[in-house]
């Protein structure tokens, strides 16, 4: 048998029980199918892959031309963004708004879109960024701070941070009781008649069933009118007192500055009671504005025209509700009442001047500079 050639590859092969073998040629093979790439196609291939890259980006939306709309645009974009950032530059921003800081207490200007809590979608949420937040006040060793109460994520203003434990559930006890007072501005559509009063009717949640099912809280009136007279009836089990006091603060002939004082917390009591207690509803309200159905808010011509909004863009307006005010009692060793005033959202200023509404004398200053410097 002749010997295989240099060249070739060659298999050792054994039977069983034998101590000897025999040497048989295998075809030769390359190591691998493909012969490595030379350095041009893997810059091309780089080049092919960013290119495709770019493509899939999505594109910017033209800017509008009107400042109302690149406003507006500009908010859903920082309110989008908020989800997105990491919470130790959500806490820098937040510490930049401190509206007062003591041994007890840090009251922040809680921003627009900006949850409390977590929930389905929330990526990020004030409760998240507590530890950061401390540790930014006081340093690394400084312990999370803890919730005092809640706004709603669409509202914006006062809002009060404890270091302590103990002391927020003191201050969680003042709000329950009713001894914190609380004031609250809107901008409405339509104009509060009368233009002051007390709004008393309770609330209950209820489920909506037109087109895609969801719950809305809504009124429940504890009387009723029957051939003229009004009857008293029985409220459902599950209704809770609602009283909120409200006062114009200014107003046009189709919109209003409201200041609202809310007697009892009940969730969304504030919307309930001006949309369907006095039919003005809050201007950006999209849940409020209509009972039976979730829609952007349908606002008047003459109101688009002055807000320069075309209503296929109303969509994108905010809830116009600030947490303007509260003022705590006297708590630990602090022997007086404390006053916490928050400026005004710069959309919320820009709103008002559109409007042709005016703020109250006394807040004419500090307002104008919220405008160019508050809650961005």
């Amino acid at each position: 048998m002749a010997a295989p050639s240099a060249g070739a590859r060659c298999l050792w092969v054994r039977g069983p029980g034998q101590r000897g073998g025999r040497l048989l040629p295998r075809a030769a093979k390359p190591l691998c199918s493909a012969a490595a790439p030379k350095p041009g196609d893997a810059q091309r291939l780089a080049e092919t892959l960013r290119a495709q890259r770019r493509a899939q980006r999505p594109r910017a939306a033209p800017l509008p031309s009107s400042p109302v709309q690149r406003r507006v645009q500009e908010l859903v974009r920082f309110t989008q963004q908020l989800q997105r950032v990491h919470p130790n530059v959500l806490a820098k921003a937040l510490s930049r708004g401190i509206l007062h800081q003591d041994q007890d207490l840090v009251v922040i200007n809680k921003p627009y879109g900006l949850p409390v809590h977590g929930g389905p979608g929330v990526k990020l949420c004030v409760s998240d960024v507590l530890p950061v937040l401390a540790k930014v006040l006081h340093g690394h060793k400084a312990e999370p701070l803890h919730l005092c109460h809640r706004l709603d994520r669409e509202t914006t203003g006062v809002m009060v941070l404890a270091w302590e434990k103990a002391v927020a559930h003191q201050v969680q006890e003042l709000f329950r009781t009713r001894q914190v007072l609380k004031k609250y501005w809107a901008i409405t559509v339509r104009v509060p008649e009368p233009t002051a009063g007390v709004v008393e009717i309770p609330i209950v949640e209820r489920e909506v069933c037109s087109g895609q099912r969801h719950h809305k809280m809504t009124l429940s009136p504890s009387y009723r009118m029957d051939h003229g007279k009004a009857v008293k009836v029985r409220p459902p089990r599950d209704a809770r007192v609602a009283v909120t006091r409200y006062q114009a603060l200014s107003s046009t002939c189709s919109s209003a500055l409201v200041e609202l004082q809310p007697i009892t917390g009940v969730k969304h009591q504030l919307r309930v009671h001006l949309s369907f207690g006095l039919d003005c509803p809050i201007l950006g309200d999209h849940k409020y504005s209509d009972w039976n159905k979730l829609a952007p808010q349908k606002l008047p011509s003459g109101t688009l025209k002055k807000l320069g909004l075309e209503q296929s863009k109303a969509r994108h307006l905010p809830l116009h509700l600030h947490a303007r005010q509260l003022v705590l009692p006297a708590l630990g060793p602090r022997k007086e009442e404390l006053h916490l005033v928050c400026p005004l959202p710069r959309f919320f200023v820009h709103s008002l001047r559109r409007l042709g509404l005016e703020f109250p004398s006394q807040d004419r200053s500090e307002d104008h500079e919220a405008g160019c410097l508050g809650a961005r």
